[in-house]
């Protein structure tokens, strides 16, 4: 355990926290959070979770303008949900995903946990994205790979890390409730992600 990786843990919890209020200031505190990453997972031989806190800066600053100017009228987004066809689409993508880039991490880097590395990195791609969007689904995604970085970290001997993922399993199921309720109370259609 390390300053840098206790920072990154506080940051991703207040980050967490925000986004379950739905606060704007959860994407700012997420973008320290995954800049610190990047270090930590370079540092663990973890590249491809690497690679993912590198996409997630770009995702940060794209879910905080969708935040502030992706609803109607380009006012604030409301929770949705997505179409469930389209549902099935991202978890046929994130199987796929996870083979392609587990494959590739296997064969060409000498990644530690390729597969399992692969499947938290392509389902967390796909949970941020549905996160920007306001898609309630998105915190389902978000519990598988909270499920298994729990694993991954623990297995590193990252312990704080892996501490925080356990905790952000719960505030995910309690995030997935949490903007059901807010969905009930706005009930728009399910929308194409």
């Amino acid at each position: 355990m390390t300053a840098i990786e206790a920072v990154a843990t506080v940051a991703g919890l207040v980050c967490v926290l925000l986004t379950i209020r739905q606060n704007i200031w959860c994407w700012p505190i997420g973008l320290l959070m995954v800049v610190l990453y990047i270090y930590i997972f370079w540092q663990a031989r973890l590249y491809s979770d690497m690679g993912l806190q590198i996409i997630y800066v770009f995702l940060q600053l794209y879910g905080w303008h969708q935040w502030l100017h992706g609803g109607r009228e380009h006012g604030e987004l409301n929770v949705q949900r997505v179409q469930a066809f389209v549902g099935l689409g991202w978890v046929f993508v994130g199987c796929a995903g996870t083979g392609a880039l587990g494959f590739v991490m296997h064969r060409y880097t000498d990644a530690s946990l390729p597969y399992w590395d692969a499947a938290t990195t392509v389902l967390s791609l796909i949970a941020q994205y549905l996160m920007a969007k306001k898609f309630l689904e998105s915190w389902l995604f978000w519990i598988a790979v909270d499920v298994m970085a729990v694993g991954i970290y623990a297995v590193k001997s990252l312990y704080l890390t892996s501490g925080l993922y356990a905790v952000f399993l719960v505030l995910a199921i309690a995030g997935y409730f949490t903007w059901r309720s807010s969905l009930r109370q706005t009930t728009p259609a399910a929308a194409p992600a």
